[in-house]
C-alpha cells in the first residue's frame, strides 16, 4: 500500500510503498478515507529523529474511515464500522511513536475509536479527530467556558474556530485575536463578539501588575501570546495554553500571581464524539479545504508557510 512517511534528518516527508498492517489482538484495521493535516505533523518532522523510535515513520494523526479487519479481542465493533480515531488515547500517537494514517490503512486501538454519525462527512469526521477534539477539550473541559463568562480566544486557526465556536454555543461572550483579518467575518459569523488583530489591545494600560477583564483565555497559537494572555485575564481567571507556535516562552513572575496558566493536550473519545453531535446537527460547521491523497506532501508546505485558512484534509478511497 502507499504512505506518506518521514524519512530522517528533516526531510520533507515521502510517498512509499509500504506492507499492509496486521491487527494486534486489541487492535482494528481501517482503510483511511480522510486525513487531516495539522501543524503538529511539521514539528513532528523538526524533532523526529531524536524521538520516533523507528525511521521511516508513516505520519498522519487525524484521521477517519472504515473497519475492515479486527483483532482477537475486539468485540464492540464490527467489520463496516465507520470510525474515527483518538490521537491521544491508549495506543501511542500516531504519525509520532507508531505508524499513522497518511497511508491506505491503519492498525488503530479499539479503545481509541469514535463513532461517526450517519450523516457526518468523513473530512469533518477526520479533522473531529484532533482539531475538533483538542480545541473542544480546551476549551470546555479544561478552561470551563459557559454563559455569562468573557472569553479570549488567540488564533481563530483550524483549532480556534472550533474552540471558539464551542464557547459560543456555552453561551459565552467571545473575543478572538487574530492577525488575519480576512478570517474576521468568518469569526463573526460564527457567534464572536468582536475581533482584533493583537491581544495586546485586551491589557489594560497603566497598571504595574496588569489585570484584564477576561475569564478565561484560550491560546491557540502560541507565538510569544503567553504573557498578553496573563496580562488580560482578571484575577482568579485562567488561561489555557495549547499552541506550540514558540518551543519556549518567558512569563513575568507578579503576572501569573492569582491567576491560573494550565496547558491542554488532546482530549478523549467522548469529546470526539460529542464534537461529532455538535457536526452532525450543523452547530460546528469548521471551514476546511479537501485535498488528494497525493497532495499531502505539498499541502504540508503549504501549511509550513501559512498558506492555509482552516484546515486542510486529504480525501482518498472513496
Amino acid at each position: 500500500m502507499k504512505a506518506w512517511q518521514y524519512m530522517g534528518d528533516r526531510a520533507p516527508i515521502q510517498l512509499n510503498e509500504v506492507p499492509e498492517p496486521t491487527p494486534g489482538p486489541t487492535q482494528v484495521i481501517i482503510d483511511v478515507r480522510a486525513a487531516g493535516l495539522c501543524h503538529s505533523d511539521i514539528m513532528y518532522m523538526e524533532v523526529g529523529d531524536g524521538v520516533m523510535p523507528f525511521l521511516p515513520m508513516t505520519q498522519g494523526h487525524e484521521n477517519a474511515g472504515v473497519i475492515t479487519a479486527l483483532g482477537a479481542e475486539v468485540t464492540d465493533f464490527a467489520v463496516g464500522d465507520v470510525v474515527g480515531v483518538c490521537s491521544s488515547g491508549v495506543q501511542l500517537p500516531t504519525g509520532m511513536f507508531t505508524p499513522g494514517g497518511f497511508a491506505d490503512q491503519l492498525a488503530a486501538d479499539h479503545r481509541d475509536l469514535a463513532r461517526v454519525p450517519e450523516g457526518l462527512d468523513l473530512s469533518l469526521a477526520a479533522l473531529g479527530t484532533d482539531a475538533g477534539m483538542t480545541s473542544y477539550h480546551a476549551m470546555i473541559k479544561v478552561g470551563r467556558a459557559s454563559a455569562g463568562m468573557k472569553v479570549g480566544v488567540i488564533g481563530y486557526g483550524g483549532l480556534g474556530q472550533i474552540g471558539a465556536r464551542a464557547a459560543v454555543l456555552a453561551g459565552a461572550e467571545v473575543h478572538v485575536a487574530e492577525t488575519k483579518e480576512e478570517v474576521w467575518p468568518l469569526a463573526l459569523e460564527a457567534g464572536v463578539t468582536a475581533c482584533v488583530a493583537d491581544a495586546q489591545e485586551w491589557v489594560p494600560t497603566g497598571q504595574a501588575m496588569a489585570a484584564g477583564d477576561f475569564d478565561l483565555i484560550v491560546d491557540y497559537a502560541g507565538f510569544e501570546t503567553t504573557q498578553t494572555a496573563l496580562n488580560a485575564v482578571r484575577r482568579g481567571g485562567k488561561v489555557v495554553q495549547v499552541g506550540l507556535g514558540r518551543p519556549t516562552f518567558t512569563i513575568a513572575t507578579n503576572s501569573i500571581l492569582g491567576k491560573t496558566l494550565e496547558g491542554s493536550l488532546g482530549g478523549t473519545v467522548e469529546d470526539i464524539e460529542e464534537v461529532y453531535d455538535l457536526m452532525v446537527r450543523g452547530e460546528i460547521t469548521p471551514r476546511f479545504e479537501e485535498i488528494p491523497f497525493s497532495g499531502i506532501g505539498e499541502g504540508l508546505e503549504r501549511l509550513r508557510n501559512n498558506q492555509v485558512t482552516g484546515r486542510l484534509v486529504a480525501r482518498f478511497g472513496d
